[in-house]
């Protein structure tokens, strides 16, 4: 009434502008009303009728939740995600759908996105232990095993039997390499949920690693009987059963497995990797070529077929296998160690491919040079000389090794480029210059040629035994082993034997190591994961067989097969007592043939010892000679790149010290490196895959 009252005064103005000025007013006014009159029906609608609209907004939240665990089921991670994020912005209180955000992230391996969505859950629901659960396995794959540990403890307060939390508590033990208390937890845990599938499989993990086959065989056969047509328990029960050398019943039960849960990804690599190890190369070929067509990104079954082919000593075409694989992951190590290990043994010199591999390790190497990773450019550069040795890049290699302050090594290099037609006033000036700057250098003033007298004094064999298979790489033991032997080239104390990697049994490793005159022979294993490798190295004394060491090295990232190969190396060269020869003899002084590049230095003191007398002790790392046979000592009293000069004192009345005797480093006690620690990474990634 009053809005009709002042629309007819405004009417009756006679002044326009005015009236044009209260009209606009009006309009404003009017506007506002509708506006206020609209959100205090709204309010009344909501108060008045509430349930139906909040219940269809909870109805649709509800029904993408249940999606997504449809998806979830059918380990589609991705559209799960999608599901659940729909769920959580119709509905951003909900909980669940938010904790199950977290779980699909976690299963992709995105571990820092898992945390932050399971913390969002965590504050929506702070009593609900499954999702406290939830941030505990997140924060131990994120290795953030102190946080892990707080929070387990503060739940097992309040439920102390609660079985996701003891499940996670296990884990965390073995992510601190603690096997033995977590194979105790799983077992109390085993004896109060009789029926739990993944403890009984995760008991059954653990009592493998710790290398109790039959028992861990025991374990997983209770778990069949529980779980019968559980196509995960068959999977676990492959894997169990194929790492006792069981093969013909583990090919059963990934058969099995895939019988419950076709295209199961899982169980089809697993499948494969037994058929390869049961000397099935044929169908081990057709099932890689399936899962290549199912995902041609699927990097293991390209590195598993190019295996089979070159069993099958079809080496070109695995050539041709490998190198596509590399197109599609050029940063694939296995693909590659393999792939240039075939180029080396079955192409000549001059071939092109060889030009094409060894340019991308240069090319790698520069990378290195320019951030100043000296020792990972040094690698390259012999990985890619070792493919074609003929690469003008050599001057690159020779200039890192000057600037490393070896000149002689250096001068030989470019020689060595001479000698293969390169010329230019680059070559001749650094000849010339270095040639004169070494003219005073010691192995021209006592006139020996350090590339002749150069000696390598202890001789090691390394071996992989066939049936050590990894869970991703198969022969991945064998892989290793040939990037530790090519590592050990470069050892100036050490000589690795050419001979076979791949070995049967210890017994025929031990047999041939024996037969060729080893000293030592090194036993290389590998587990791995996804991201993480550890490689273990067990030494055996080639005379009797007896255990002398084991080295360990763990890393992750990228080029970790070689950071792990580098450690095992690095280890082994710091156990290996130094020795050499006693070259030349002037009255008082010795010249020998190792120097600042073995790591020599003034003031050492070596043993003197009769030619051939010094053996290998029969336990440990070590050589033992009588007194009768040490017949001088000497200290060193210069050094050079490649051998030192010492003065000498004779051992007892008479002077019995020749040259051709053996020098051997005096050590106050034996050094050898401890070895480093870390968990198995292949166990770990297998428990982890048990929260499904």
């Amino acid at each position: 009434m009053q809005i009709k009252i002042f629309t007819a005064r405004v009417h009756q103005t006679k002044d326009s502008q005015a009236h044009k000025r209260i009209k606009s007013i009006f309009k404003c006014l009017s506007a506002s009303l509708n506006l206020w009159f609209g959100c205090v029906f709204a309010v009344c609608l909501f108060a008045f009728f509430p349930e139906p609209i909040c219940a269809q907004v909870q109805s649709s939240a509800a029904a993408y939740y249940e999606q997504g665990r449809s998806f979830m089921a059918d380990e589609n991670w991705y559209s799960a995600i999608e599901s659940f994020l729909e769920c959580v912005r119709m509905n951003p209180a909900h909980a669940e759908g938010t904790a199950a955000i977290a779980e699909c992230y976690y299963e992709l391996a995105e571990f820092d996105e898992a945390l932050n969505w399971i913390r969002r859950a965590r504050q929506l629901a702070r009593t609900n232990m499954s999702v406290a659960n939830m941030e505990v396995f997140t924060l131990i794959a994120l290795g953030q095993l102190d946080a892990a540990s707080n929070l387990v403890t503060e739940i097992l307060a309040r439920e102390p039997y609660n079985r996701e939390t003891l499940f996670a508590a296990g884990e965390l033990d073995i992510a601190r390499n603690r096997p033995s208390e977590a194979l105790l937890r799983y077992r109390d845990a085993v004896r109060r949920y009789p029926d739990d599938r993944r403890l009984m499989i995760s008991l059954a993990l653990v009592t493998l690693s710790l290398g109790d086959g039959d028992t861990a065989v025991t374990y997983i056969n209770n778990a069949l009987t529980q779980h019968p047509g559980d196509y995960r328990v068959y999977y676990y029960a492959a894997y169990i059963y194929s790492m006792n050398n069981r093969l013909a019943d583990a090919i059963r039960y990934a058969e099995l497995a895939l019988h419950y849960r076709a295209g199961h990804e899982q169980s089809q690599s697993l499948l494969a990797v037994l058929r390869y190890r049961n000397g099935e190369y044929e169908e081990t070929i057709r099932l890689c070529d399936t899962a290549i067509a199912a995902n041609r990104n699927n990097m293991s079954a390209w590195y598993l077929k190019g295996l089979s082919l070159l069993r099958l000593g079809r080496n070109q075409e695995a050539i041709t296998v490998l190198s596509n694989a590399i197109a599609l992951n050029e940063n694939d190590e296995f693909i590659r160690a393999i792939l240039e290990e075939t180029l080396i043994s079955s192409t000549n010199l001059e071939d092109p491919r060889r030009v094409r591999w060894a340019a991308w390790h240069f090319n790698r190497a520069r990378s290195f040079r320019t951030r100043n990773l000296i020792d990972q450019a040094l690698f390259e550069y012999r990985r890619g000389l070792r493919l074609y040795p003929f690469a003008v890049d050599r001057l690159e290699y020779a200039q890192l090794l000057r600037m490393q302050g070896y000149p002689a090594r250096y001068l030989e290099e470019i020689r060595f480029l001479q000698d293969q037609g390169n010329t230019g006033r680059v070559y001749d000036d650094a000849v010339e210059t270095y040639s004169s700057l070494l003219s005073n250098a010691l192995f021209r003033q006592w006139q020996v040629n350090p590339v002749e007298v150069a000696q390598r004094h202890w001789k090691i064999a390394v071996f992989a035994i066939a049936g050590q298979s990894s869970f991703y790489h198969a022969d991945a033991g064998n892989v290793a082993a040939g990037v530790i032997r090519e590592l050990l080239v470069q050892d100036r104390n050490i000589q690795p034997m050419n001979m076979e990697s791949r070995q049967a049994t210890f017994s025929q490793g031990f047999r041939q190591a024996r037969e060729a005159g080893a000293d030592y022979f090194l036993l290389v294993s590998v587990t791995e994961s996804e991201r993480d490798i550890s490689i273990r190295g067990d030494l055996f004394i080639g005379r009797t067989g007896s255990p002398a060491g084991t080295f360990y090295t763990y890393r992750t990232g990228t080029d970790r097969l070689r950071d792990a190969s580098r450690g095992i190396v690095s280890q082994l060269a710091s156990s290996m007592p130094q020795r050499g020869t006693l070259l030349v003899r002037r009255q008082g002084q010795a010249l020998i043939n190792k120097g600042r590049a073995d790591g020599i230095r003034e003031e050492m003191t070596f043993d003197v010892v009769k030619r051939g007398r010094a053996q290998t002790a029969n336990e440990g790392i070590s050589l033992i000679y009588s007194d009768d046979e040490l017949v001088g000592r000497l200290v060193i009293t210069n050094v050079d790149e490649e051998i030192a000069i010492g003065s000498l004192s004779r051992n007892g009345f008479f002077d019995r010290i020749e040259p051709g005797d053996e020098v051997i480093l005096r050590t106050e006690s034996a050094q050898t490196p401890s070895a480093e620690s870390a968990a198995n990474p292949e166990l770990r990634a297998l428990l982890r895959t048990l929260r499904n």
